[in-house]
């Protein structure tokens, strides 16, 4: 029944914003236009479209808020009016008053606010779907005194996410029931997917706990800055972390005014994208134009920002070396080996036919290569792919899917920092290096390291064991067992040496490969 009603309210809250006439306007046929224009008898739908539809979002709920945040970067699918009113929904969410913010870090912390800050601002700075800012002022342990931001839960989160998932839960078995691609689609997975980042996401505590975790990976690349956070004042509904400024990411005007290398910038994003996918396998998975900012000051000048932590993605070593094989042969057009990947991950049924599956990825992926940004739309390549996988009976990945969420963002960023960005050419050397590291001597002497403190452990061990096992079964029994292992002994020393002359001349090898693949290969 709860279920009924919040159907009823998503179509309500629908035909009241006029959606069933953007829907039927947005079609070629004649009588659906007609039907259109028939609907909207007796309605008020005066307002734009692009606002009737961020309206209508924002009412429906967090959810479909974020579902808005992911459209607003895809200007090449949408209309610019649209684009320009979801773009909104980044930082002008309705925000809850103050006096609840307060009353929520009073709650948490079991102290007034004048106790915990010599400033708090009232007003939120920025509101978003799940939480919204408040900027304050501290004194930390060192008696300096700190700007920072304090970011609060919304409150009845909970309930209202859950009535929506529940909803989607339902919707979610009637596409695996009714539709021929359900099974293929696994869209109950990905919906489990979705409620885990979610909840993720109301956890403050696991948010401050990914950024910590990005800020030291990213320590070293001198491309991003993400925020300290006070780790005294973190709770699962407060959060503190340290004030950052900059210019929106959005702004490019502005940034241009500041002296900021655009192309630079572009590129930048490419590589942050690319370091937390493949090196590190745990990614910002809600890169929005709204949780980004440039720095503008002296000593960082030219640097992301990133905010907002919430949804963050995470790739096992296998997927890790998947998609990096995938990538690298996608920017050398060799699409037999993506055919072939595709059949060794068992995403498609082992009877599928190599050749095929190769002229068909070629078809899709060919036409894009050497063209500037602009000219290549990653939602036609992907609408491509996705009707190339029904064919070939491709499964869909749900723990690569805020990896392609991502991947979009990327796009939309890179369009609207510098349409001439090559995406492929800038990601390329990237993966070379990656690539290399992964064969290449410092992968042996890292997996050796890896495994060295177990056989530290193991070979003390070994006379010890052998000595009770020869008193155990004891006389004739034993001598002869013994001269076995002699024998065996003398095998592996004779094996032993082999492996050493081998591996010696692997590494030669090693070096010799990598030559023959930074000259030819790529």
């Amino acid at each position: 029944m709860k279920r009924l009603l919040r159907a009823t309210t998503i179509a309500w809250v629908a035909l009241r914003h006029g959606l069933d006439e953007l829907v039927l306007n947005s079609f070629q046929k004649p009588w659906l236009r007609a039907l259109a224009r028939i609907a909207s008898i007796g309605r008020d739908l005066s307002a734009p479209r692009g606002q009737r539809l961020r309206e209508a979002l924002q009412q429906l709920g967090p959810i479909f808020v974020k579902f808005g945040q992911v459209l607003s970067t895809r200007r090449d699918l949408l209309p610019p009016d649209i684009a320009d009113e979801l773009a909104l929904l980044q930082d002008r969410v309705p925000p809850f008053p103050g006096e609840i913010a307060i009353a929520t870090i009073e709650r948490a912390f079991r102290k007034p606010v004048s106790e915990l800050f010599t400033h708090f601002e009232r007003e939120p700075v920025a509101s978003a779907s799940i939480a919204q800012v408040h900027f304050a002022t501290l004194v930390d342990e060192q008696g300096r005194e700190r700007e920072v931001a304090v970011k609060v839960l919304r409150p009845g989160m909970l309930r209202v996410i859950e009535k929506d998932l529940e909803l989607i839960r339902m919707m979610a078995r009637w596409v695996e029931r009714l539709s021929a691609d359900g099974k293929r689609l696994k869209p109950r997975e990905v919906v489990a997917e979705f409620d885990k980042y979610l909840h993720d996401e109301l956890d403050l505590v696991r948010e401050a706990a990914s950024a910590a975790q990005l800020r030291r990976n990213m320590t070293g690349l001198g491309l991003v800055l993400i925020p300290e956070m006070f780790w005294d004042l973190c709770r699962p509904d407060v959060i503190v972390m340290e004030r950052m400024r900059g210019i929106p990411i959005g702004q490019v005007e502005r940034l241009r005014e500041a002296g900021i290398d655009i192309p630079k910038l572009a590129r930048d994003g490419v590589t942050i994208f690319f370091t937390q996918v493949f090196r590190d396998g745990f990614f910002h998975a809600d890169m929005h134009p709204g949780n980004i900012m440039v720095s503008v000051e002296p000593e960082t000048f030219g640097r992301y920002i990133s905010l907002d932590f919430g949804i963050v993605g995470t790739l096992t070593s296998s997927d890790k070396e998947y998609l990096a094989q995938n990538f690298t042969a996608f920017f050398r057009r060799d699409y037999k080996r993506v055919a072939e990947l595709h059949l060794e991950s068992g995403w498609v049924p082992p009877g599928t036919r190599v050749d095929e599956l190769e002229s068909a990825i070629r078809s899709v992926c060919e036409p894009y290569f050497d063209r500037p940004l602009k000219q290549i739309s990653l939602g036609m390549v992907l609408m491509r792919l996705f009707q190339t996988s029904r064919r070939f009976n491709v499964e869909i990945q749900p723990q690569l899917v805020l990896l392609q969420k991502t991947l979009l963002n990327i796009e939309g960023l890179g369009r609207q920092l510098d349409p001439e960005l090559d995406l492929w050419s800038t990601a390329k050397p990237f993966l070379e290096q990656w690539m290399l590291e992964q064969v290449g001597p410092r992968r042996l002497w890292h997996e050796m390291k890896t495994q060295a403190p177990y056989y530290a452990r193991m070979l003390p061990e070994l006379p010890r064991l052998l000595h009770e096992y020869l008193r155990r079964d004891g006389g004739d029994e034993a001598q002869r067992q013994m001269l076995q292992l002699l024998a065996e002994q003398r095998r592996t020393n004779r094996l032993l040496q082999a492996l050493i002359w081998g591996g010696v001349g692997f590494l030669l090898g090693l070096l010799v490969m990598q030559v023959i693949v930074r000259v030819r290969v790529f």
